[in-house]
């Protein structure tokens, strides 16, 4: 049986014991915690894409670590980014660099990794410019929230929050440098906060945290540059619920044929169905977590499982879908932690 081992990054106060290494337990949608690392706010954590090395924001940069074979972690070093702590990180597949995502000063920055998969120099960055629709609200300026690199790796996404907008940049892989090369304008207020690509690398799906609204955008690279078109916008949360929502987070079960996000405000997970040849989204149904704030969530790797974290209530909820994927049902006893704010999972030997 495979064995895989969790990370969940969370945001710290006095105790600094801020990433926690936890069993999974696959068979039962659980997990229980192994180990704590003493790291200072590592709010967002991702692993390489052959899942040897993990890196997490700090109060400083960024941290690297290898993980070990029983999937233990081994600090390397920690790294200035240049900017204000980062909220948001994702790798190239050669693990040559790491791109982190500035909340707070609206910069999107490209770090060099070296070859023992330490963090590097700064290879560029780029501060967002602007200010939203209305002055007062959150969307005064630019907040980038997530950035990663189209499945080709030829251009870099970054997610501005405050700007209702998704920035396509051109990467250089030889140097890591970026150049702004189009934008996906979004509506106003409707802030953005997530997005992912399907596997076959032919459409994107963004969720907006303002208007709860899930964007299904085909991915098309042409002679004149990238381009990401809306094809299908759909409320985050039942289209009958009538209290304040902000969505959260998405992801897919391994076979990418359901959807799942989160929605804060009404505390909820919502399912949808996702057609493979047009990439569009029927909603399947929801649910209460049963916790405060499902800020993120994480897939099992078996796809019958996930967990939502739930940020304000401090705990990890365990949930296995049911009649098919049409709903959920609670699994385990949440798992109290303080603050988790995002997760990894990887396969050990």
């Amino acid at each position: 049986m495979d064995k895989y081992v969790a990370y969940v990054g969370t945001y710290t106060n006095e105790d600094k014991r801020g990433l926690h290494i936890l069993d999974v337990d696959v068979d039962k949608g659980f997990m229980s915690e192994r180990d704590v690392f003493i790291a200072e706010n590592p709010s967002h954590l991702v692993a390489s894409k052959d899942q040897r090395f993990l890196y997490a924001t700090s109060d400083l940069g960024v941290i690297s670590f290898r993980i070990l074979d029983d999937g233990g972690l081994e600090e390397l070093n920690k790294k200035w980014i240049g900017g204000i702590r980062g909220c948001f990180l994702s790798t190239d597949r050669a693990n040559k660099y790491l791109f982190v995502a500035g909340y707070y000063d609206g910069r999107v920055t490209v770090m060099h990794l070296n070859d023992d998969g330490s963090v590097g120099e700064v290879a560029d960055a780029v501060y967002h410019k602007g200010i939203g629709k209305t002055v007062g609200r959150r969307n005064i300026a630019p907040h980038v929230n997530c950035v990663m690199l189209t499945p080709d790796e030829k251009y870099l996404c970054a997610v501005d929050n405050g700007l209702d907008c998704v920035k396509i940049y051109e990467f250089d892989h030889g140097t890591g440098k970026i150049d702004l090369v189009n934008i996906l304008h979004l509506p106003l207020d409707s802030a953005p906060r997530h997005m992912m690509f399907s596997r076959d690398g032919k459409y994107a799906y963004i969720i907006d945290e303002m208007n709860s609204m899930v964007e299904v955008c085909e991915y098309r690279d042409t002679e004149e540059g990238p381009y990401l078109e809306r094809q299908q916008s759909i409320p985050s949360s039942d289209p009958e619920e009538n209290e304040p929502s902000a969505g959260s987070e998405l992801i897919m079960t391994p076979g990418q044929d359901y959807l799942i996000c989160s929605n804060a405000g009404i505390d909820t997970v919502t399912i949808f169905k996702r057609n493979d040849k047009d990439g569009r989204l029927t909603f399947m149904g929801d649910g209460m977590v049963g916790g405060n704030y499902p800020k993120s969530l994480g897939m099992f790797p078996d796809g019958k499982h996930f967990v939502s974290l739930n940020y304000d209530s401090n705990e990890l909820s365990f949930f296995h879908f049911a009649n098919g994927h049409e709903c959920f049902l609670e699994c385990a006893k949440p798992l109290p932690i303080n603050n988790p704010n995002s997760m990894a999972i990887v396969k050990i030997d």
